[in-house]
């Protein structure tokens, strides 16, 4: 933990960028790796933005703004992130994508330092086999969104050592996270609970049992939920849900985990939630 003093996030998307929002915040050096200026430029904005709903919250002093901001260093080439002490992967959850970002790194950062993915779903002892340095290789499955959600799923891999474990748990609670082990299966326990729940959810729209706002206004009235689950779908990402589930049938085998035909209907049609400005809810005013 001591010599953790920069962190690499690669991958400036929603999730990359509340990753280096909370490390930044935390007094760490970050460098933002992505593969173009405009995702870099845009990630830096909402930064600025998260850190500026912080300030009206009282969270953060206004003058400590500039500070945070100035920590986090945007690049576009993988080669910088060689002086990084620990790296977090935070790019899309596909595994081809994954493998070739992983093996580049990989080949690139010092043999002691520890690789973490923050993928949702995937194998994270597959991941950790196409590297060098599997046993410096570990889950951390941050909430999204990262800034608020207290969550950090640590997941080992069947080749990570009980140090590369135990020091991701403590740089978890330096970020003022609540860190929460868990062993490596598809989905986890986030995913594997919460997705056949908005699976199921997509089905009663199907089947016309209710529409997708009765839905969400029975779950979030009657079971207390702060967002309905097709609310929360679209947060997430129709097209990142139905991949996770593709992941827990693969996986699991058992056909209760199969998407929704009307989910991959609406990812098929581009309806992929609030990104698109459409999915179970229209966002488009």
């Amino acid at each position: 933990m001591d010599g953790i003093k920069t962190v690499a996030v690669l991958g400036a998307g929603t999730m990359g960028n509340g990753i280096a929002h909370v490390f930044a915040r935390a007094g760490f050096k970050v460098i933002l790796r992505d593969v173009e200026e405009r995702f870099l430029d845009r990630a830096v904005e909402t930064i600025g933005k998260n850190l500026d709903r912080e300030i009206k919250k009282g969270k953060l002093a206004e003058s400590e703004k500039g500070i945070v901001v100035k920590r986090v260093q945007p690049v576009t080439g993988m080669r910088a992130i060689a002086a990084a002490d620990f790296v977090v992967e935070a790019v899309p959850e596909k595994i081809e994508i994954k493998r070739a970002v992983l093996m580049e790194a990989d080949g690139i950062l010092r043999p002691e330092v520890v690789l973490a993915s923050n993928t949702s779903s995937i194998s994270m002892t597959t991941l950790a086999a196409l590297t060098k340095r599997p046993d410096r290789f570990v889950g951390m499955h941050f909430m999204n969104p990262v800034p608020v959600m207290a969550l950090v799923e640590v997941i080992r891999a069947l080749q990570t050592s009980d140090a590369t474990f135990e020091t991701t748990m403590k740089l978890a609670e330096k970020l003022e996270k609540r860190p929460v082990a868990v062993n490596d299966a598809p989905g986890f326990v986030s995913n594997r609970v919460l997705m056949p729940l908005i699976n199921e959810a997509a089905y009663c729209v199907m089947e016309g049992v209710a529409t997708a706002e009765a839905v969400d206004a029975v779950m979030k009235t009657g079971m207390n939920h702060p967002m309905g689950p097709l609310e929360l779908a679209d947060f997430i990402g129709l097209d990142v849900c139905v991949d996770i589930m593709h992941v827990l049938h693969e996986g699991l085998g058992d056909p209760k985990y199969r998407a929704c035909p009307l989910l991959k209907k609406y990812v098929a049609a581009g309806w992929l939630g609030r990104k698109s400005g459409r999915g179970f809810h229209n966002y488009s005013q």
